[in-house]
């Protein structure tokens, strides 16, 4: 089957849309102006933050392989994902109005909720568009530009933000000057990151192919798709392969998660580095993970995206242990420069290696349950992290757990096969 380049490039430019969610919102600017400017109280408006997201990821994670089996039956897997496109979109421009009080922090974190998990919810579509808009024989390169793609779009709207409206402290002044006391230099934020989204997107819906519709309706499709989603749980124990890497997958992307939450904290607790330095640092993290899955995607078509994701997890174990050896800052900054190398590729390997894994007519239901192992699997991480730094009173041990769970990953994937390529 012929794939036009603009198929596959509308595709790689949906990473390139949604990335400014968890990257602004998510991680570097809404999260940190939730905690300090309308909750007040930066540990407790923190906790509450964690929480929503937890809500978050359990909706997905017991939405997605439903949602995922009825899509399958019912084809046109396009419309689902703007449906959750355009909530995610809406949902970051009424971001717009959380102000700086307390009286706005129940609104704020419900759409954030919602805004959330309709952005993980639109990946598992998105996920299994990956097989119509890829050449079969450039899966892992298609996944992992998608990926590197992803990472720059990220940095890209995270830089414009910082440039025209939140500024870096005495670091840089932004070019548009809101009012400040009520934090419309924050709350603009939202409203770009919606309209960024919606703007990008477009190629995908315009280029990108799409499953033929199956001529149900969602009504006719919805028990269908229960049912085949029972049949599919109940059989997959007799699925060995494709079981073991939705284990395997679910604890070493548990242990990346935990390494994106907390490593900034750990470079704060453990070397001392403030704000500024750690948002630095952040960018030329993502940058290094964005080269790494771009660089690696050959890697993936040339000997398998299973020995890819096993290449980058060893290296990711390699880098890690002297990373929490050292004390010099400059080495650790280094070491974990390094360390984003693997990143990038750990995930989009793994997409690929899932789109080679599910059957045919079942890529929605089985990302679905790729979202279900990997969100259930979510609240491990940061709860063994902290229960190493507590019980040894060290964030170092804390992250060693992390390591480890790269290791036990790998070492369950050595036992996957990956299905022989055309």
């Amino acid at each position: 089957m012929q794939i036009a380049k603009r198929a596959t490039a509308g595709w790689c430019l949906y990473d390139w849309a949604n990335s400014a969610f968890p990257t602004i919102i998510g991680t570097f600017i809404f999260s940190v102006y939730f905690a300090q400017g309308i909750y007040g109280d930066a540990d407790e408006g923190a906790k509450s933050w964690a929480y929503a997201l937890s809500i978050s990821g359990l909706i997905v994670a017991v939405v997605s392989p439903v949602l995922g089996a009825i899509a399958d039956h019912a084809g046109g897997l396009k419309r689902w994902l703007g449906l959750f496109t355009a909530m995610a979109a809406i949902g970051s421009c009424l971001l717009w109005f959380a102000e700086p009080d307390p009286a706005y922090a129940i609104f704020a974190l419900v759409i954030v909720v919602l805004s959330a998990a309709s952005l993980d919810l639109g990946q598992v579509f998105y996920n299994a568009l990956l097989t119509p808009n890829a050449p079969a024989h450039m899966l892992g390169r298609v996944s992992g530009w998608g990926w590197g793609v992803g990472y720059l779009g990220g940095l890209t709207a995270l830089a414009l933000t910082l440039v025209g409206f939140v500024g870096l402290g005495d670091m840089l002044q932004p070019l548009f000057a809101l009012d400040r006391e009520s934090a419309q230099h924050v709350r603009i934020v939202g409203p770009m990151t919606g309209i960024w989204f919606a703007v990008f997107c477009l190629p995908l819906f315009l280029f990108s192919k799409d499953f033929p519709p199956t001529g149900l309706s969602v009504a006719q499709a919805v028990p269908k798709g229960l049912s085949v989603l029972a049949r599919t749980l109940g059989e997959l124990p007799r699925h060995g392969h494709m079981l073991r890497f939705l284990i395997a997958s679910a604890i070493y992307r548990d242990g990346l998660t935990t390494l994106f939450a907390v490593g900034g904290l750990y470079a704060a607790g453990v070397h001392g580095m403030d704000t500024g330095q750690i948002l630095i640092f952040a960018i030329g993290l993502n940058v290094t993970a964005g080269l790494g899955a771009a660089g690696f995607a050959w890697m993936d078509d040339g000997i398998g995206s299973r020995i890819t994701v096993l290449v980058s997890l060893v290296g990711l174990i390699l880098v890690g242990v002297p990373l929490l050896l050292v004390d010099d800052i400059t080495l650790f900054i280094a070491f974990a420069l390094v360390l984003g190398i693997f990143v990038g590729p750990t995930q989009a390997a793994s997409r690929s290696l899932m789109a080679r894994l599910a059957p045919n007519d079942k890529e929605a239901e089985y990302f679905g349950l790729y979202s279900l192992t990997g969100k259930a699997a979510a609240i491990f991480g940061p709860a063994l992290y902290g229960l190493g730094t507590e019980i040894f009173d060290s964030q170092r041990a804390g992250m060693a757990i992390v390591v480890t769970m790269f290791a036990v990953g790998a070492a369950i994937l050595l036992t996957v096969r990956e299905p022989e390529r055309a």
